[in-house]
């Protein structure tokens, strides 16, 4: 059975920072595409990062690039994506997913396996 498992969320000042885990059970996250992705009141899921399997290729959107940065640790089965200079637009249930393929897209719709969640709130 494949789990994945976000940690890391919570309450974060603007211009603070905070890092999400996604540790993986049941599949080898390295062989894998990972995506994080999010949702925030009244807005469909939207992608934050995704990384491939093959070659380490990111997809980092304009809103977040040179802020939000994605790492992977073999070893730990686990990838992670590192939020600094966080805005209160941030703010979002944040969800990590997975993918056997090689998605053509940043999409929820190309990945097969998710996390349950986890709230980053960015207020002061």
């Amino acid at each position: 059975q494949v789990q994945l498992v976000e940690s890391g969320g919570g309450l974060v000042q603007p211009g603070g920072s905070l890092r999400l885990s996604c540790t993986a059970s049941g599949i080898t996250l390295n062989y894998h595409a990972i995506g994080w992705f999010r949702r925030a009141s009244g807005k469909e899921r939207g992608g934050v990062q995704c990384i491939s399997a093959s070659d380490g290729s990111t997809f980092v959107p304009n809103s977040v690039k040179g802020r939000f940065t994605i790492s992977r640790d073999n070893a730990k089965n686990t990838v992670y994506l590192q939020m600094n200079t966080l805005k209160p637009e941030d703010t979002a249930i944040y969800y990590c997913a997975a993918s056997p393929r090689i998605p053509p897209r940043c999409a929820p719709d190309e990945y097969d396996y998710w996390g349950q969640g986890t709230q980053v709130t960015v207020s002061s």
